[in-house]
């Protein structure tokens, strides 16, 4: 039986007894409202396409009125007319693959086999805390470039957060591209954050509390990977996790390897006299071993996973920590964040060493910079030390005139 659809044939309708019970319009070809045995309303179209015969589910009632489904169903008839299957794409619709399935593959993909531990940990973290719990549920072709520009702007405060999360999704989706996954990047003209390039090293007399905090330190093993942060330049993993068989104390080289370094290639650094006379002093320590982490941790045979604690107690003994407050059980407690990062101590290494007159070139293989554009923020210490070189013929410049002038009187 047909009759036209509207909201009092919904009200008449009755469960059947079993299965399912439709009735048709009788003006919208194949627009129909069933009920089932348990009472569940819903709109349904049913159409022929390609020589077979479809019925797709429009809606439910009463999230969908008769007025609207009827409305819907028409839209439907057109696309079917112009060769397009709605069921068959609501199909391939629910196939697509989650930002959830991409955050996956990412990780397993590309991440843990070429990136370095320290990089992973910091992209699952910003996978886990930002990326899963605002976009996961969302269909990789269905995210949008507005999509990108709201998540980005809840972090607006945090800029550089704000950055590195952009870079991680334009990288995620730069990969969904070559997996065919989606055609586009809705990343590519999501606009920057501004952040204040932060280039802080340590002066002379910071210098001076840091070293004497790292003398009183109980724990001197520890000590030495600060030490040789700042006597070497390196990254923090380079140092945490090297190994005695990089270093040829003889010659004088630290090689490090290609899965240790930032650019993924062996370097061999020449290094100082201090911090040759610190590995020669560790080597006599440690009774000389040909093989074995410089700084072990808890497990037999492995390096430690990280400094970042010491890191702490070291800058509050030497006056670069900050205090702050936190809500316990029983009040506020106080807290100490540093400063300053493990990393300006590579900066404070470049630093004093471009002061002092050293190219930019020289730093930049010490630093083990590939790119020389890498090395050019301490250009800026690099005129101050030629302007301190061309001061010197000024004076010559001044006493010549002086004399000069004795001369004439």
């Amino acid at each position: 039986m047909a009759e036209r659809i509207v909201q009092k044939t919904i009200a008449n309708l009755r469960r059947p007894k079993a299965g399912n019970q439709v009735c048709w319009d009788d003006e919208v070809a194949g627009f129909g409202v069933r009920i089932s045995h348990t009472g569940v309303i819903s709109f349904v179209l049913e159409y022929r396409i390609h020589g077979r015969k479809r019925r797709f589910n429009i809606g439910r009632h009463p999230e969908l009125s008769a007025t609207a489904a009827r409305d819907r169903a028409l839209k439907l008839r057109v696309r079917i007319l112009d060769g397009h299957d709605p069921l068959e794409e609501r199909e391939q619709d629910r196939s697509e693959p989650t930002m959830l399935e991409l955050c996956d593959d990412y990780l397993e993909r590309h991440a843990l086999p070429h990136k370095r531990p320290s990089s992973v940990r910091n992209d699952r973290q910003m996978i886990d805390n930002i990326i899963r719990p605002r976009l996961g549920s969302l269909r990789v072709v269905a995210v949008s470039q507005r999509d990108i520009e709201s998540l980005l702007t809840a972090f607006k405060a945090t800029p550089y957060r704000a950055n590195r999360v952009r870079s991680l999704l334009s990288k995620m989706f730069s990969l969904a591209r070559e997996w065919k996954w989606v055609t586009g990047n809705p990343v590519r003209d999501v606009k920057k954050f501004h952040e204040d390039r932060r280039e802080a090293w340590l002066s002379v007399e910071q210098l001076q509390r840091f070293t004497q905090a790292l003398d009183g330190y109980p724990d001197q093993g520890t000590a030495n990977a600060l030490r040789l942060l700042l006597l070497t330049g390196s990254r923090e993993m380079e140092v945490v996790k090297s190994d005695w068989s990089e270093f040829d104390l003889p010659r004088g080289v630290w090689t490090k390897p290609s899965h240790s370094t930032k650019e993924r290639k062996i370097e061999h650094i020449p290094l100082s006299a201090g911090a040759l006379g610190l590995l020669r002093q560790m080597n006599v320590d440690a009774g000389k071993p040909k093989s074995g982490p410089l700084f072990p941790g808890r497990k037999n045979g492995c390096s430690r996973v990280t400094i970042r604690r010491p890191w702490e107690q070291v800058c509050r003994a030497a006056g670069l920590a900050e205090s702050y407050q936190v809500k316990g059980k029983r009040g506020m407690i106080e807290r100490w964040r540093p400063a300053v990062r493990i990393h300006d101590l590579r900066h404070t290494f470049a630093s004093y060493l471009v002061s002092k007159g050293q190219s930019l070139h020289i730093v930049g293989r010490l630093l083990g910079h590939v790119r020389s554009e890498t090395t050019q923020r301490y250009s800026h210490i690099q005129d101050e030390a030629l302007r301190d070189a061309a001061d010197v013929f000024s004076g010559i410049f001044e006493a010549a005139r002086s004399g000069e002038r004795k001369q004439t009187t």
